[in-house]
């Protein structure tokens, strides 16, 4: 395995792993060697769909469909590449080397109307699917690779589909105890053959939603069931389910080279290698800026997917790159200003296997910032150094790291109120989430931030940043459903995501405006909210010091 070791300054890493150029083929991902991979690229389109999409009514548990056991089907997928309690210990481009295996039962012929099941490819978590009846399968994903849980994400594809029929699908083995789906979050469906003919994209589909604790068996716990039934829009076709709107390494590259390829918008955004993952994937590191006055410039660090299954975060940094790298007034002002430092996918190997929360080395990446173990974490141990070179220089104005979240609807931030110990006012964390709040109104909820530190995130980003010097210091939660603010009742689509990168740049411009006007007017409103929340004036100072974090949360 390529070590994983530091590629540069403190300014700029050396261009020293392979990058996207504007011309020949990308750097392919690359797999651990247990992992098969079907040759043929999974690609989609992006699309927003004409009308919201509402979330439906859930049924209750007490709804739920009659558990049937795998003992009553027959096995129509299984492909489980790492045995339990193995580790990693090498990978290649392309995965496990020689002929496929065939996971998949062969149909018996063209009145055959069984579901041929598939997931080996980029993000795709998918072990087993049984037939239960003549259009009703129980799933089973993957849990991490390496691990025996964390199962969350969902991502495979489906094909010899009927228009007609009603199918039930129930994913048996999920590990939370509470979802977005008990709120009427319904799962994406992608039909290859409406993209082809209509130019629509992913959309929410399911009736009969449900989601429920399964009965369990023997010692193990009782895992959570998802249950839905749905329609294929069409006899024949090549269907995919997800969990949220995949966004893959390799769709990451993609978007880089085009980068690397414009001649505008590449002056200003130099595309380096941070360091490589533990399978030997490049983990980039973007750093944009005006060429003027760079050294007086402070500078603002953003990264995204720590966690694998939580794409949205993929799609919202996609959106801030969108706007970042524009023409637009307010861009070319931040790049006069700032100096961002963005690491647009910290976790490349969890997103390659279809993982929900772990690296290859089976743990949590964003537990995992206070670690001397360079060559197990390699991604955040290279961006807390980055950073530490970086303070050492200047000042750090903002850091942000993008997440998903499954149990609560809308976009919010978690920050760090450091209590009696913290040097500044106690209010002033929490200006940047309620001006993103006001300028994001029908998506963002201030009421549901929080930011008292618990023992359990000692290791997160934005700890170890905050206690390395960055006051102002985020995890950005984006439900994986959608909203419930400014009328809204429906699911987030990539466009609404994307957005949330553009009113990330803009509350960065009126966070920072030389005219304090827009500042001191939140920080007397946050004032106010906590004088009427606890119903008292602040102590002495008008500072608040006194007062326990647990007492100022949300």
């Amino acid at each position: 395995v390529p070590s994983a070791r530091c590629c540069g300054s403190p300014g700029e890493p050396r261009a020293l792993f392979p990058l996207p150029s504007a011309r020949g083929p990308l750097p392919a991902p690359r797999w651990p060697v247990e992992c098969e991979v079907i040759k043929e690229p999974i690609k989609h389109i992006e699309w927003v769909p004409p009308e919201p999409e509402p979330f439906c009514q859930p049924m209750s548990p007490e709804g739920a469909p009659a558990a049937l056991s795998e003992k009553q089907g027959t096995v129509v997928y299984h492909f489980s590449p790492a045995p339990q309690g193995s580790c990693f210990s090498r990978a290649r481009v392309g995965g496990a080397p020689g002929p496929l295996s065939s996971p998949a039962a062969p149909l018996e012929g063209p009145q055959d109307t069984t579901l041929l099941f598939e997931s080996r490819f980029e993000s795709g978590n998918l072990q087993k699917a049984v037939k239960v009846g003549p259009y009703e399968y129980v799933l089973t994903l993957r849990p991490d690779l390496y691990t025996a849980k964390h199962t969350q994400w969902f991502y495979f594809r489906v094909q010899n589909t009927r228009r007609d029929p009603l199918y039930r699908f129930t994913i048996v083995n999920l590990a939370k105890p509470k979802s977005l789906y008990s709120e009427g979050m319904r799962p994406l469906l992608y039909s290859q053959r409406d993209a082809q003919s209509h130019g629509i994209g992913w959309r929410r589909v399911g009736a009969d939603v449900c989601y429920y604790r399964g009965s369990g068996g023997g010692e193990e716990p009782a895992a959570f069931h998802l249950s839905w039934t749905s329609c294929f829009p069409h006899d024949g076709d090549t269907c995919f389910f997800a969990h949220s709107y995949p966004y893959t390494y390799s769709d990451l590259q993609h978007y880089l080279r085009a980068l690397a390829g414009d001649p505008v918008r590449s002056r200003y955004c130099a595309v380096r290698a941070l360091c490589r993952s533990l399978a030997g994937n490049t983990i980039y590191l973007l750093t944009i800026t005006s060429p003027a006055g760079a050294a007086a410039k402070r500078v603002v660090v953003l990264s995204a997917r720590a966690h694998p299954g939580e794409s949205g975060g993929s799609w919202a940094m996609q959106g801030f790159l969108d706007f970042l790298l524009s023409t637009h007034d307010d861009a070319q002002l931040l790049r006069r200003l700032f100096v961002f430092k963005v690491v647009p996918m910290l976790n490349p190997d969890g997103v390659v296997v279809g993982n929900s929360r772990c690296s290859l080395a089976g743990r949590d990446p964003n537990r995992a910032y206070g670690t001397v173990l360079r060559d197990s974490f390699p991604g955040v141990w290279h961006l807390r150094a980055m950073v530490e070179r970086v303070l050492a220089e200047r000042e750090v104005v903002l850091y942000c790291d993008f997440h998903g979240h499954s149990r609560k609807n809308n976009v919010f931030m978690y920050g760090c109120d450091g209590g009696k110990a913290s040097a500044r006012p106690r209010l002033h964390q929490r200006v940047f989430p309620l001006m993103l709040s006001k300028n994001a109104p029908d998506k963002f909820s201030f009421p549901s931030c929080k930011f008292q530190v618990q023992k359990s995130k000692a290791g997160t980003g934005r700890v170890v940043m905050w206690r390395m010097g960055v006051s102002n210091s985020y995890t950005m939660e984006v439900a994986f459903g959608g909203s419930t603010l400014g009328g809204r009742s429906s699911h987030f689509t990539v466009e609404d995501l994307k957005s949330l990168g553009y009113h990330l740049c803009d509350t960065l411009l009126d966070f920072c405006d030389p005219d304090p006007a827009k500042l001191q007017q939140c920080l007397s409103e946050v004032d106010a909210m906590v004088r009427q929340r606890l119903g008292h004036e602040p102590g002495s100072g008008d500072s608040w010091s006194d007062v326990s974090p647990s007492e100022l949360e949300s």
